[in-house]
């Protein structure tokens, strides 16, 4: 069935470079493996240094060894376990970022590990290779909780075009898109993608656009119109003269779009990095100061300066921020674990920090606010009933593969089993289809269908797509069909409010009339229609960069087709739709929704506000604890065991506190 439907152009005419071909595809894939592979090798490591430790200190017991010869037995498992730790560390003084975790946990351990040397004290071999150890599995959750990599997008792939058949000397050959010349003829069957962008020479169809613009209807095309790479082919063979060369055409451009968007997005920092940068320095001039300045000041610098050189070093192993480092990502991982438990997918510890400040919500229209399916939203009547009036539209639609046809047979289930009798379907392109049931003539289409007949119709004041219908040759009404709201988007949106977002935005290709209409009735403060992929992005950019003067408001974007992946990409957090959201919208989201409930984003928010509340508990809680014991060691009453409880017994409470971020109440 052909409907006249306004459709903008989905072509961008910015420029943009060429499409790194497949190549980009496989290493995205191998890094998926490298990731798990990765985790494995840290488990294997972790367990491997748990075995070394245990046998290292039952030969300190049986054994009657000098301490040199008790260092090279430790040093096994803590350089199994902490080589990596230690290159951080160097790497990080190579580039002038020296107070990181990485080398606080160094200058900690290797504190431990020189402790032994110093004239009456005893050796500190085990803490050393143990608070490593905790160090490791404290990353290893947080590595695990990142999960798979957001980068990859090898999914997007899923709307190159494999082939284009080509006319040339008369014969039809199987080809590269890429392989394809500007001016050249290609030939397009029905369930075909397009390959590349051009001009219809001959035949019509519809295109599904939905994978470039989001939009559920099929586009109708003839003769002389333009087409764009990406769509599918429905109904027609066409003949279509090219008009741009692949890296040109418009799906290069969205999968391009994709990738820049990804690398121009600033990576929030996990909360403990940031915990790090002013916890180092200060604790490592603290211990500084403790070796130095009382030996300084005793009179007898040589004599005194063993015993603040212990001190500052037991200074150094307490305040080693073991608590910290497992019990936060812990908590993020628990939070992340609870999200999960109700359907909502956040793909790593840093996103759960970004969604706790998110303070403006961009939308996508179709299939995130509405449900991407057409459905009969009114019937206005004027020779018969609306029953009636269903009932011929929907047998005339009885063999149409249109979403308008489903779409009227789904209002008038009764159509299959009412044993009416339907004869002479004849589908007229681009106005509609003309049918007999039983002793009616009755057309449906639009309103150059109407005309063509001589039936005098007239215009609704119903925003959607009108279908007009004649019986035997006079007006008898029209239908309209619309994309539904969800159920649940006005409860999204006052949510939302409710939790103090102060924007919300819809970006939406369709038209503009559609997208008042929703915006209106969602409550929505701002609205935009008739976009294409890339002017999301660049609305998105705008918004990014006139929120960047408050540092900590986020923006969010939620979307769901191939059209929203460079935009989800680009915000400071994008949520997809995971249940009917295309893969690669999938993909190139930090946070997916899998049943398609807009409502859970204000869930996901409150998630990551409370995760967020527990992480800070235990950091306040840890450090409270050190403090006290940092004192106690100063004045020499701490020992290191003392030091090593309040670091052990600390994180076991912190493990506690954050298992709770695991319990999320609706």
């Amino acid at each position: 069935m052909a409907h006249n439907h306004h459709e903008h152009e989905c072509c961008s005419h910015e420029h943009h470079h060429e499409h790194h071909d497949h190549e980009g595809c496989e290493h995205e894939h191998h890094h998926h493996h490298d990731h798990e592979g990765g985790l494995k090798q840290q488990i294997i490591k972790i367990a491997a240094t748990v075995v070394l430790l245990v046998g290292a200190i039952i030969i300190e017991k049986r054994c009657d060894l000098s301490t040199w010869q008790m260092l090279l037995i430790y040093l096994i498992p803590y350089l199994l376990i902490g080589l990596d730790t230690l290159k951080e560390a160097a790497e990080g003084l190579a580039h002038g970022e020296a107070f990181n975790e990485h080398f606080l946990m160094s200058v900690a351990t290797i504190g431990a590990l020189c402790i032994g040397f110093l004239p009456g004290a005893e050796t500190q071999f085990p803490e050393a290779v143990f608070v490593m150890l905790f160090f490791q599995v404290g990353e290893l959750f947080e590595a695990y909780a990142e999960g798979k990599s957001r980068d990859s997008i090898a999914h997007l792939m899923d709307i190159r075009p494999d082939v284009a058949n080509v006319e040339r000397n008369g014969q039809l050959e199987s080809v590269n898109p890429e392989k394809v010349e500007v001016g050249e003829t290609i030939v397009i069957k029905p369930g075909e993608k397009v390959p590349l962008d051009g001009v219809i020479l001959e035949g019509a169809t519809a295109l599904n656009t939905i994978a470039l613009t989001g939009e559920s209807l099929p586009r109708e095309v003839a003769e002389g119109d333009e087409v764009v790479s990406g769509c599918v082919n429905l109904s027609g063979l066409i003949k279509v003269r090219t008009t741009k060369s692949f890296g040109e055409s418009t799906v290069s451009k969205i999968i391009n779009l994709v990738e820049n968007a990804t690398e121009s997005k600033s990576r929030s920092e996990t909360f403990i990095t940031r915990f790090a940068r002013v916890y180092t320095p200060v604790v490592v001039f603290a211990a500084l100061a403790l070796a130095l300045l009382p030996p300084l000041f005793s009179g007898d610098f040589t004599g005194t300066f063993a015993t603040w050189l212990y001190r500052a070093l037991m200074f150094l192993v307490v305040s080693c921020p073991c608590a910290l480092v497992i019990s936060v990502p812990l908590t993020f991982f628990g939070g992340i674990g609870g999200a999960s438990r109700k359907g909502i997918l956040v793909k790593g510890s840093n996103y759960m920090d970004v969604l706790a400040k998110v303070e403006t919500v961009v939308f996508d229209k179709t299939g995130t606010l509405t449900c991407g399916q057409f459905a009969v939203t009114a019937v206005h009547p004027e020779k018969c009933d609306e029953r009636h009036l269903l009932h011929l539209a929907a047998h005339v639609e009885h063999y149409s593969t249109h979403p308008i046809g489903a779409a009227l047979r789904d209002a008038f289930p009764d159509e299959a089993t009412d044993g009416c009798k339907l004869s002479e379907v004849e589908e007229i392109a681009g106005r509609g289809i003309k049918a007999k049931v039983e002793d009616w003539t009755v057309c449906v289409g639009n309103t150059k269908m109407m005309e063509t007949i001589g039936a005098k119709w007239h215009d609704c004041d119903h925003v959607g797509t009108i279908i007009h219908v004649a019986i035997d040759g006079e007006y008898a009404g029209h239908i309209v069909i619309n994309d539904k709201v969800k159920d649940d988007s006005a409860e999204a949106i006052r949510s939302l409010k409710s939790l103090g977002v102060s924007r919300t935005v819809m970006l939406t290709g369709d038209r503009e009339e559609v997208g008042k209409d929703v915006a209106e009735k969602l409550d929505i403060d701002e609205y935009h229609a008739e976009l294409l992929p890339a002017d999301k992005v660049a609305y998105v950019d705008e918004l990014l960069n006139a929120q960047r003067s408050t540092p900590n408001s986020k923006l969010a974007f939620v979307g769901d087709g191939i059209n929203d992946a460079p935009v989800l990409a680009r915000a400071d957090v994008g949520i997809a739709m995971g249940g009917l959201g295309s893969d690669a919208a999938i993909e190139a989201a930090d946070v997916v929704l899998m049943d398609d409930k807009p409502s859970k984003i204000a869930l996901a928010i409150r998630i990551a506000r409370r995760t967020l509340r527990i992480a800070k508990q235990n950091v306040w809680f840890a450090i409270g604890v050190k403090v006290a014991v940092l004192v106690l060691a100063a004045f020499g009453i701490a020992t290191l065991w003392m030091a090593v409880f309040a670091d052990v017994g600390v994180t076991v409470l912190a493990v506690l506190n954050a298992m709770r971020a695991l319990k999320v109440n609706q």
